[in-house]
């Protein structure tokens, strides 16, 4: 027997694919025939439509991230450190809150998006040289915690949306 037959034969354990198998038995991976699509309804994940509740949940949190992002400014540099702590608080369980409510991503990144933005804006200067945020180490902390909070937010909606599991060394299942 030829080499390629041998090496053929010791991969499919001795025999060919059967006709009709899935491509995790012909291809040893857990993947489908179709690009790994199997199981999810059409038009799910970016290919769905907007609802209009999708959208006015977006609006809503867009105008929340604002909000907290305004009061977060007033409180991180009212009552130091106690009032950072509370800011990122609220800023963390806004994003948390958005990704659970809307089961997406986007529902992190719309209150990101309008908390970010919104804080930009009043860290800048005005013509008159006044501002509101104070160049203070608290500042920092609050703009650079609550983005790090809407990234980590972001990631974990992104896992549990994607199936992610929990993952043991070894290639032992977790005992229940």
């Amino acid at each position: 027997m030829s080499g390629a037959k041998k090496r053929t034969r010791a991969t499919t354990g001795g025999k060919g694919p059967k006709q009709g198998a899935p491509a995790a038995a012909a291809g040893g991976r857990n993947a489908t025939a179709d690009g790994g699509t199997a199981g999810r309804a059409p038009g799910t994940g970016l290919a769905a439509p907007l609802s209009p509740g999708r959208v006015a949940g977006y609006v809503l949190l867009l105008v929340l991230g604002a909000v907290v992002a305004i009061a977060g400014g007033l409180v991180q540099a009212a009552w130091f450190p106690g009032g950072l702590l509370l800011a990122l608080a609220g800023a963390g369980g806004l994003f948390y809150g958005g990704a659970r409510a809307l089961g997406r991503t986007g529902g992190v990144l719309a209150p990101g998006a309008g908390w970010l933005v919104t804080v930009i804006l009043l860290s800048d200067s005005r013509p008159e040289g006044d501002f509101l945020f104070g160049a203070s180490p608290g500042t920092y902390v609050f703009l650079v915690g609550g983005i790090a909070l809407a990234v980590i937010c972001a990631t974990g909606a992104q896992m549990r949306a994607n199936g992610a599991q929990a993952a043991r060394l070894g290639g032992q299942a977790p005992v229940r």
